[in-house]
């Protein structure tokens, strides 16, 4: 599922990107209200994080104009105003849930599942809490990787490369896609800086472990999957 973030604070704004991705969604960013109005109308959102104070005009004026247009995708405000009268209006104004600055990731992740929930058609499922592949078991939520039931302790690097592979499982992954996704760059790294985390990652994921989960296509990326061993999300 395909969510948007409109919030001018860089920092924050990747934060939450990094942290629904790591949840399964694909999830892109937009810095200014006339930004993000032109984002949602050119593209196919499931939902919208929405901070109020933005550059150009405001959250609740975004917000405003999409219902406006009789658009109904779900929007989540984010705001570090939390008098009553201010939530209050982000109701009025056509969002479904309020939160207040500073907040707890997880509460964001929740908050986003349950007005996903409210809004999808049945049938149709949200990103996995867990996800199972062989032996491995990735929980995004609480960004925890084990195989045959022993956790795997990952640096914060090695678990941005874990989680991408994870959510493209069984997909391959472009060095640069691994670029952009690890280091923020819209380049590949100089050297053989991928090879060398991708070893790393190995060394923890794979090699103490019979069945090997990460392939290399030469020339063209990784792929994360147990060829010949059936596995599903859970």
């Amino acid at each position: 599922m395909r969510l948007l973030v409109i919030e001018d604070e860089a920092r924050i704004a990747r934060q939450i990107q990094s942290g629904l991705q790591e949840a399964g969604f694909e999830v892109e960013i937009a810095a200014t209200g006339e930004a993000g109005l032109v984002s949602v109308l050119s593209g196919n959102f499931d939902g919208l994080i929405v901070d109020v104070m933005l550059p150009g005009f405001s959250g609740f004026e975004l917000v405003r104009a999409l219902r406006e247009r009789g658009l109904k995708v779900p929007v989540l405000f984010l705001s570090a105003r939390d008098s009553t009268a201010d939530r209050v209006r982000g109701l009025e104004e056509g969002g479904d849930d309020y939160l207040v600055k500073p907040f707890a990731f997880p509460e964001l992740l929740a908050r986003i599942r349950a007005l996903l929930r409210r809004a999808v058609p049945s049938g149709e499922a949200l990103p996995a809490s867990q996800i199972r592949i062989a032996d491995l078991v990735w929980e995004p939520d609480q960004r925890r990787i084990t195989r045959s039931g022993k956790r795997i302790d990952l640096t914060p690097k090695e678990y941005a490369l874990a989680a991408l592979l994870l959510q493209h499982h069984g997909e391959v992954v472009g060095r640069l896609q691994i670029a952009r996704h690890v280091w923020e760059l819209e380049f590949e790294p100089a050297g053989n800086t991928v090879d060398v985390q991708l070893r790393r990652l190995r060394a923890k994921l794979d090699d103490p472990f019979e069945i090997k989960l990460v392939h290399t296509l030469r020339g063209v990326g990784y792929v994360l999957e147990a060829r010949g061993v059936a596995s599903a999300p859970a």
